[in-house]
């Protein structure tokens, strides 16, 4: 049993279980006899910032735009994976049927810094849960911590290659359920996930580069998701913004594009099909739902982006982006100060900061998947 585990974590998280151009098929799987995703499930806090082993996959995802002393820019994302091998498996000891996947990286005025990292499941190696009355998420020694039961507040501390990220975070508004209620769904086929987000993150911290402590501060975003089928059969990826407006609101939105033959075109305009939605946040945390209707996005140019192992690739990197019922103080410009944060990881995926320049400005980070 522990050679079939861990032939299946090769497997789930090795780019050449498939080809190429098609590593996310795994998200589109068939979701038979794992829990399926429904509307009208209450999501419950703290209990639903703990894992799910009954569906195939879900992430605790932190993105941070933060500053230093010196006015510079700093970038932190760290993003914990869960994936269910088999359904109705064991979920503790030697033979868990779960596995973990976890991703750093730091955005310097220098550079782009990343790692991967994978472990198996019910050993603790890895995992989320409540240990001694407080939250944790680690991977190693990656560790995420809070102070009760709640992340937040709470201390992020990894370390890759040579840096060190250590940031303390709290937050002052509640938890955003995306779509509806939560649930949000993903295709007009059916497929959806959990949804959940803390936009409003407050972070001051400290980033150890070589023999230098450069003290940061700024504003973070975590994303909580879970779902047995999260893509449908003609959707290649999806390009995710989340932005921190300087009136203290946020808006998160995403389009999952849809393709005939099912491959991505990098900068291809919004064709009727897509699956786009979002949510608007306002300063105190309420939140509005966005649908297609309510979202203009349209990626406005293409940008070279280095690869260490294959040719540079040309993604859309400037976007235009509208909430036209909201006014034309609801307009951006969004751009990628620097293009080379491409991630070759096991599922290789674009991840950085954006600013947003409108009325109302402000930053945060763009994804790219599928492409």
């Amino acid at each position: 049993m522990r050679c079939v585990l861990y032939c299946s974590l090769l497997l789930v998280f090795s780019t050449s279980a498939w080809a190429d151009d098609d590593v996310y098929q795994i998200l589109r799987q068939d979701d038979a006899g794992y829990a399926e995703v429904v509307p009208g499930k209450k999501l419950t806090f703290p209990r639903d910032h703990l894992p799910h082993p009954d569906y195939r996959i879900e992430w605790w995802y932190l993105t941070a735009n933060l500053i230093d002393s010196a006015g510079r820019d700093w970038g932190v994302h760290w993003t914990l994976f869960r994936q269910t091998l088999y359904p109705q498996g064991d979920v503790r000891g030697w033979n868990s049927n779960q596995v973990w996947m976890a991703h750093a990286a730091v955005s310097t005025p220098n550079g782009h810094v990343y790692e991967e990292r994978f472990a198996r499941g019910g050993i603790g190696q890895a995992g989320v849960d409540h240990i001694d009355g407080r939250f944790e998420a680690w991977l190693d020694d990656w560790l995420w911590r809070g102070q009760g039961l709640e992340p937040l507040p709470g201390q992020l501390s990894i370390r890759l290659q040579d840096i060190n990220v250590d940031l303390r975070m709290t937050m002052a508004t509640p938890w955003v359920l995306n779509g509806d209620q939560g649930f949000s769904q993903k295709s007009a086929q059916g497929q959806a996930s959990y949804y959940y987000s803390q936009p409003h993150i407050q972070i001051v911290g400290v980033i150890g580069l070589q023999d230098q402590n450069v003290e940061v501060n700024g504003v973070g975003w975590l994303d909580r998701e879970w779902s047995s089928q999260p893509l449908a059969d003609n959707q290649p990826g999806w390009d995710w913004i989340s932005l921190h407006l300087n009136d203290g609101s946020a808006l998160m939105v995403y389009r999952l594009r849809h393709t005939a033959a099912g491959e991505a075109e990098a900068g291809a305009a919004e064709r009727s099909d897509d699956w786009i939605s979002g949510t608007w946040i306002h300063p105190d945390g309420t939140a509005e739902a966005l649908s297609a209707d309510d979202i203009r996005l349209q990626p406005l140019k293409n940008l070279a982006v280095k690869r260490k192992q294959q040719g540079p690739l040309q993604l859309p990197l400037v976007w235009s982006l509208a909430l036209p019922a909201k006014g034309s103080d609801h307009q951006w410009v969004v751009r990628a100060p620097e293009p080379d944060h491409w991630l070759e990881t096991s599922f290789p995926y674009w991840e950085g900061p954006v600013i947003a320049e409108g009325v109302n400005p402000g930053v945060g980070y763009l994804e790219l998947t599928g492409y």
